[in-house]
């Protein structure tokens, strides 16, 4: 029941969103006079109403992030408790189920899952939460009674040091809250296993989200040598070297990163193809082309260059340069595959770059396959920035001519 439940009054008309199916309220969004927003300890579980009184639903209130709200439940008498917790799991498990054999994945995804501030991966029996909001921090045990009713892991681990906690005025810390501590997370992605630090890689360890574009792979790198930018652990790497590429150098400035990127090829039983190259990844593009090395496939998977929109001009300006850079390495009637993970860059935008480094060099691109998030990251209609990932696979040519 909701009847001590403070609630988070909306300004005039700023209900609209939300009744779009929307589930974020902006600080200037809400009447602070009627709701004393400030006085609320954040995480506090909150009744949404309109200014005219009428309940949206509830959700969670956080004073000191940008966002100072989040909808959880558009019952209003439902709040974020262990219950609803286990209905969207289920609901997420029934999801991942369709497509995947085995329990490696992304099972709660924010608010694609109606869980606006949380994100659960799945390692097989141990599963990764991340508590990325003052609200979902409020709630961890909630959490993880939750996740032992519905998935019952055999460990759960709990990686609070996300770079969204410092927006939400949260401390950083990583704990195993249920089960035997561990070094490495293994998984499977696409017919290939791989082993993660369970506490000291990015994000919970592993990016599944790039899982379907990595599976587009095979046709392109066959009998080929493929240079991996930014290669993390390998994931890309790896999966080219076991799709039939005849050799993988894999670029990342993380010796550590690039130490798991061999083992994982020797899992695999390709280690022999794999070769690592520690350093900045402009600057060992640049060596690569002064030695005149050249490769048949590209592949680029950086870091995300705009991570606020003010960014926008200088990280458009990045990716044009770093595209540009990877094209001559790029080899005759090549393949670059360029991703992006930056929610404020769309496809056109980053495709737009590719092409003007294309241009600047002489050469002609042609669009092979575009790909996005695995479904184990679904969008959410009304949230743009839940459609983040993005990855054109292009042929690179010489500029047309007459022969």
């Amino acid at each position: 029941m909701t009847e001590n439940t403070p609630s988070l009054w909306l300004k005039r008309g700023e209900e609209r969103r939300l009744r779009a199916g929307h589930l974020w309220i902006f600080g200037n969004e809400v009447d602070t006079a009627r709701s004393a927003l400030n006085e609320l300890p954040p995480g506090t579980p909150v009744v949404i109403r309109t200014n005219a009184g009428k309940a949206l639903g509830t959700g969670y209130a956080n004073p000191h992030s940008l966002i100072a709200g989040r909808l959880i439940s558009r019952d209003p008498e439902r709040l974020l408790d262990e219950s609803l917790l286990v209905h969207r799991l289920n609901l997420a498990l029934a999801a991942r189920r369709r497509h995947f054999a085995s329990d490696h994945y992304r099972l709660i995804h924010g608010d694609a899952d109606g869980l606006s501030g949380l994100v659960i991966d799945r390692y097989g029996d141990v599963c990764v939460v991340q508590p990325n909001t003052a609200g979902m921090e409020l709630a961890l045990d909630a959490i993880i009674r939750a996740l032992q009713r519905a998935v019952a892991p055999s460990a759960i681990l709990i990686r609070a040091d996300s770079g969204l906690r410092v927006l939400e005025g949260l401390e950083s810390y990583v704990r195993w809250a249920e089960g035997e501590p561990r070094e490495f997370l293994e998984l499977e992605e696409n017919g290939c296993r791989f082993r993660v630090s369970a506490t000291e890689g990015q994000k919970t360890g592993w990016y599944y989200d790039h899982r379907a574009n990595r599976a587009r792979l095979a046709p392109y790198v066959r009998g080929l040598r493929v240079l991996d930018v930014f290669s993390y652990v390998g994931g890309w790497g790896v999966q080219a070297l076991a799709a039939g590429a005849s050799a993988v150098t894999c670029i990342d400035s993380s010796a550590a990163a690039l130490d798991r990127a061999q083992e994982n090829a020797a899992l695999n039983g390709v280690g022999e193809g794999l070769t690592a190259v520690e350093g900045d990844a402009f600057e060992a593009l640049q060596a690569l082309r002064e030695e005149r090395e050249r490769y048949d496939v590209v592949i680029l998977d950086p870091p995300a260059f705009v991570k606020r929109r003010k960014d926008l001009r200088n990280g458009l300006a990045g990716y044009r340069r770093l595209n540009q850079l990877a094209m001559q390495v790029l080899d005759k009637d090549g393949i670059l595959v360029s991703a992006s993970c930056s929610s404020h860059v769309s496809a056109d935008d980053l495709l737009k770059e590719v092409l003007g480094g294309a241009r600047h060099l002489d050469r002609s691109l042609q669009i092979q396959e575009y790909g996005g998030h695995a479904p184990d990251h679904p969008e959410h209609p009304a949230i743009p920035e839940t459609r983040y990932l993005k990855a054109w696979y292009c042929r690179v040519l010489p500029a047309w001519s007459t022969p």
